[in-house]
């Protein structure tokens, strides 16, 4: 049983497709760990600020996790390894050793002064707090929090080594463990621990994270060891290249923290609101964007080190269709059904009806750059492949300055423009609700992404004059297929709505599910008609049966 199990983590997926299926597939699971997640979390606080400061207090180790753990990240990292394995596994095992070991100096003791620092910056990131027992329970989550960063920063420096040997598996059900260690916070830890209890399943679940990489690295005898005196001089060129890389990678993030904190001076519930549509609009980017963006980066460094610029170009072409492919008609699926995906997800408890639209409309606002969050995830693991960090690091600072300049300005336009604010307001539907305002911040978001997304496709564009035609073929098809499919679905909505009882959870869900299965219905026939080459691929690589791909035994010597 057990040799079983540790053939199943072992499994090696080589092919794009096959891995990024699989990816996505393991992203599903935990995107529907992490709804039953929401789903706890709505039923018990709904919109309040309870959960407002539960979802500040994560902000704080997010802030370390992305401006000092993703030095380590999976992109940061697979190419140095596959550098250095290939000069020799002991020259390989003594850089891993190195790194880790300034890695996991420079988080303990950023850690800990943060640990003294946090009642002191309060006031500043998350200003909306700075008061009585709320500043005193954001304090202690946030600081029981902080063993997140550091297990997930360790988690990270693994998973580039099995992502290196194709185990896409093992790096693809951490989350698994996660979400579930965050459910039993919810479940277990709350009821005995009080608030605390979150954050204490938090830390846990970054643990597992970690954990579940352990075994197949200590098989490959790579698992690395702190030691001194740390050698800077062997890692001077990883260090060089991860501090752009790491500002680049984290700038998004960075921006949608003062976010937050712009919603910390909102009405009570509007950081839940804002979260709860945010993690709804990850359902989709995980399980395609993020999937494949990961799925290619390993041979995209590979393709490059090989001096074969035509297979990189090749295989950033066939990435970028597939994202657009998938994820058009998910966004218009999820546009034209939100109120019922929200409702059906988090529609239970104290989680009221008011509290459902307006995360509605912010889900609605946020969906629209689910494909531009894709393809910049995309493009800026294709310029880390390249080794070219300047291009994308001007691109998401100024992109993600000019994004936190535009919530600041439509929060004034909000409060002064009663235009703008009507405008908002009768579009998503939410006139009569307080605390609409919140509507801006994920408005804010999606033009920031945009734009930075558009102009990193431009400045890709210059570099390789082949990418966009083909991408845009594949746009044009899947965005034509996605209208129809949208309007199709909108259309059964009304007549389900008169079949179901949309009062109760089972009728909503129905009356969703029934329109957006026939909307799908007509949007592949669409596609078909069209002779859409995705689709074919799709076909094929689902008939390759990527579960019985090829399992590479335990005591099995591979090469890179």
């Amino acid at each position: 049983m057990v040799k079983k199990v540790f053939q199943i983590l072992n499994r090696e997926i080589s092919g794009l497709h096959e891995a990024a299926y699989l990816l996505g597939a393991c992203a599903l699971a935990s995107q529907i760990l992490a709804l039953l997640r929401d789903r706890l979390f709505a039923y018990t606080f709904g919109a309040s600020r309870t959960l407002d400061i539960y979802y500040a207090a994560f902000r704080i180790p997010d802030l370390i996790f992305v401006s000092v753990a993703s030095m380590v990240s999976i992109s940061v990292l697979v190419p140095f390894f596959i550098a250095k394995l290939k000069e020799g596994e002991g020259e390989g095992k003594q850089f891993i050793d190195n790194a880790f070991s300034i890695f996991f100096l420079a988080i303990i003791v950023i850690s800990v002064v943060m640990y003294f620092l946090i009642p002191q910056i309060v006031p500043f990131v998350l200003p909306g707090f700075d008061h009585g027992p709320l500043k005193t329970n954001l304090i202690t989550l946030a600081r029981i929090m902080l063993l997140s960063p550091i297990f997930l920063g360790l988690s990270n420096f693994l998973a580039s080594i099995t992502q290196i040997y194709n185990r896409f598996f093992i790096y693809a059900i951490s989350p698994l463990f996660y979400n579930l260690a965050i459910i039993g916070g919810v479940l277990f830890f709350y009821p005995v621990m009080g608030i605390s209890g979150l954050a204490w399943g938090v830390s846990l679940g970054a643990f597992l994270h970690f954990a579940i990489q352990v075994p197949f690295i200590f098989q490959k005898k790579l698992f690395p060891r702190f030691h001194l005196p740390l050698d800077f001089k062997s890692a001077r060129g990883l260090l060089l290249l991860s501090l752009p890389r790491t500002i680049t990678l984290s700038s998004n993030q960075i921006a949608s923290f003062f976010l937050v904190s712009f919603a910390s001076l909102m009405s009570a519930g509007s950081i839940a609101v804002f979260n709860f549509s945010w993690n709804l609009q990850s359902v989709p980017l995980s399980i395609v964007g993020v999937s494949y963006a990961s799925a290619v980066f390993p041979a995209l460094s590979r393709f490059i080190s090989q001096g074969n610029r035509d297979k990189f170009l090749d295989n950033m072409i066939v990435s970028a269709r597939h994202i657009i492919f998938w994820l058009l008609p998910i966004s218009a699926l999820f546009v034209v059904l939100r109120a019922q995906i929200v409702r059906t997800i988090l529609g239970s408890g104290h989680f009221s009806w008011s509290d459902t639209r307006l995360t509605a409309a912010c889900l609605a606002i946020f969906i629209f750059s689910v494909v531009p969050q894709s393809l910049l995830l995309l493009f800026v693991r294709g310029y880390y492949a390249l080794g070219k960090t300047s291009k994308p690091l001007v691109i998401n600072v100024i992109s993600s300055v000019l994004l936190v300049a535009v919530g600041f300005l439509f929060i004034g336009f909000f409060k002064t423009e009663p235009l703008f604010r009507y405008f908002m307001e009768s579009l998503f539907k939410v006139s009569d609700i307080s605390g609409s305002i919140v509507l801006v911040l994920p408005l804010a978001y999606s033009i920031g992404t945009t734009i930075n997304a558009l102009w990193h496709w431009v400045a890709f564009q210059r570099e390789f004059p082949g990418f966009s035609a083909p991408v845009l073929k594949t746009f044009f098809a899947s965005f034509s297929s996605s209208v129809i499919m949208g309007y199709v679905t909108y259309l059964f909505l009304n007549v389900f709505d008169k079949i179901f009882s949309i009062n109760t959870l089972v009728g909503i869900f129905l009356q969703g599910f029934c329109s957006g299965i026939l909307g799908i219905a007509v949007g592949v026939l669409v596609l078909a008609l069209m002779k859409n080459e995705e689709i074919k691929d799709v076909w094929k690589t689902l008939h390759q049966k990527i579960w019985k791909a090829r399992v590479v035994g335990v005591d099995s010597a591979e090469g890179l």
